[in-house]
């Protein structure tokens, strides 16, 4: 993905409200990012553009962040962040999957929403610049996921999730049902029956079961 410097700027592409002038400026990019990106998709929108809708030189966003794709990436980072802090303190319990799982999915969810029209745009750019999308979307998820990967493979050792599972496919599977959900919440909402809470709730039991060690039988007493 190539840093476009072209000068103009669409018409259809407004600077932040007044009122963000005493934020950051860095937090001024990436809100202005978000809004470009959406708008123009992340192949389309330009530094250029992003600069001015954020009200500062193209120079500085290079300065806070390098080039695009790591502005883009930063996006992420900033709404997976709080998704990360909330699962931050004690471990869970290995051996109660359906109470850590939940609370995963619940965390992971709120990502999904909060970031929608971004996520949109990646998808509908990810056949024509899948490296790109590829990028942004593995390096920003990259912390909840390691989270998951933490917390699963302490549930392995305690005995309650399959030692014979594979850890990375079976993740994304998970976090696949949950993308999927967002998507078809928010684009096909009046045509379903069902809660987004009876979804989530679907998805978690589903992979608890898929992932849960057997339960093993006591052995039978031998009789004196």
């Amino acid at each position: 993905m190539q840093v476009s410097t072209c000068m103009q700027t669409h018409p259809a592409v407004q600077p932040l409200p007044a009122s963000t002038e005493n934020h950051p400026t860095r937090q001024r990019l990436l809100d202005a990012a978000y809004r470009v990106c959406a708008e123009r998709g992340l192949h389309g929108a330009t530094t250029r553009e992003i600069a001015d809708a954020a009200r500062v030189n193209e120079v500085t966003l290079f300065r806070h962040f390098g080039n695009k794709e790591k502005l883009i990436a930063a996006l992420f980072e900033r709404s997976v962040a709080a998704q990360v802090e909330s699962l931050s303190g004690p471990e869970p319990d290995g051996n109660d999957l359906e109470s850590g799982l939940r609370r995963y999915a619940e965390r992971y969810n709120e990502m999904l929403f909060a970031n929608e029209a971004l996520i949109r745009t990646i998808v509908g750019e990810s056949r024509r610049h899948p490296e790109q999308a590829r990028q942004v979307i593995c390096e920003s998820v990259r912390p909840m996921r390691d989270r998951l990967v933490s917390y699963l493979e302490t549930a392995q050792k305690a005995g309650s999730v399959r030692r014979d599972l594979v850890l990375g496919p079976a993740i994304d599977a998970f976090t696949g049902m949950l993308l999927a959900g967002m998507l078809r919440r928010t684009g096909l909402k009046q045509y379903l029956d069902y809660t987004q809470d009876d979804y989530v709730s679907s998805c978690v039991d589903l992979f608890v079961r898929g992932i849960a060690a057997p339960v093993k039988s006591p052995k039978p007493r031998r009789r004196a």
